[in-house]
């Protein structure tokens, strides 16, 4: 899978709540129901299209996230990070990378970044309402204050009744298309002991590269 340049840097609140624009305060409101949760589940579908070279990428996966820690599940790989150091798990060539915190090797989503991106480095403004399966989707237009993203413009879906993030589209300035969907978003899950353990264990065929 293309690594995507769709999970952006990590957020910070401050000054947020006396701005005036409106996109700000509906992320400043995002944000805080987020903020809120002991964790949360979601499944994801991911698109990536540049209609010019003919490109469509597409998978699908879930993600539970509690604080900084999570797993991430996609058909090729299992991440899991467990406050210090990510596992990246991969079945087909039964091989585990072990690496620190501070490593750049999410597999183009980081469930963290993913959550929180929106609230530093974008120039904000109200997009349109949409209607999707009876739900009122209003999307904010986050333009990179960084000219050397590659980035032209992003688009956030919140749904206005949750309060959650429904979609993020990315226009990229070669002309690629990038879509990744939330589905299924459940805060505040009773989740099994050791959910973001990693277990050696468990892999005893695996190579381990630590």
């Amino acid at each position: 899978m293309k690594k995507a340049s769709l999970i952006f840097c990590f957020f910070s609140l401050i000054g947020w709540a006396q701005s005036s624009n409106p996109a700000s305060l509906l992320l400043d409101e995002v944000a805080a129901k987020i903020s809120s949760y002991d964790n949360i589940k979601f499944n994801f579908s991911y698109v990536l299209e540049n209609q010019k070279e003919q490109i469509r990428q597409e998978t699908n996966g879930k993600v539970i996230v509690e604080k900084e820690k999570y797993v991430l599940e996609i058909p090729e790989a299992t991440q899991l990070f467990d406050g210090q150091k990510k596992y990246t798990i991969l079945p087909e060539n039964e091989e585990i990378n072990i690496t620190d915190a501070t490593t750049d090797d999410d597999l183009g989503i980081d469930p963290n970044k993913l959550l929180y991106f929106y609230q530093e480095g974008y120039d904000l403004q109200m997009d349109i309402v949409q209607n999707v399966q009876g739900n009122r989707i209003q999307f904010i237009k986050l333009t990179p204050q960084d000219t050397d993203q590659g980035i032209q413009y992003l688009l956030l879906g919140i749904d206005l009744s949750s309060k959650h993030i429904y979609r993020i589209i990315e226009i990229g300035e070669n002309g690629t298309r990038t879509t990744l969907t939330l589905q299924d978003f459940r805060p505040n899950n009773l989740l099994v002991r050791g959910t973001f353990v990693f277990d050696a264990a468990n892999y005893p065929n695996y190579y381990i590269n630590n």
